[in-house]
């Protein structure tokens, strides 16, 4: 299962960017979806999560700003981010708990990191 996000990039203070998430190779079944970030002399954190199901959770510092959706028939997920603001700048790394075929397990796989930088 390889993951490849794309969409960061520059942005302004309280401006948009859509980050997308494409699952591909062996991909049997996907659980949960999801987004986190490392800024720099941090620790990676969660920023969004979505279930199969399409429930979704949020770290509290991005409630209300971030979106996460995801499309199932294309292993996809996607985090739509507003207001965004100099302290989300960072590197997003997007994670699904997938299996590769019936009789594996579930296992958790990351995406390399897009950069997001917030600033004017």
């Amino acid at each position: 299962v390889q993951l490849q996000a794309s969409g960061g990039g520059l942005v302004q203070p309280g401006g948009s960017l859509r980050l997308s998430c494409a699952a591909s190779g062996s991909v049997f079944s996907i659980d949960s979806m999801g987004w986190y970030r490392q800024a720099p002399a941090k620790q990676r954190e969660m920023v969004a999560t979505i279930t199969s199901g399409g429930s979704a959770a949020y770290a509290d510092s991005v409630k209300d700003r971030f979106t996460i959706s995801r499309v199932n028939g294309k292993n996809t997920v996607y985090l739509q981010m507003n207001s965004l603001q100099p302290e989300d700048t960072a590197a997003y790394y997007c994670k699904t708990r997938a299996k590769s075929s019936l009789w594996r397990p579930f296992s958790d796989y990351w995406g390399q990191g897009t950069l997001v930088t917030v600033s004017s």
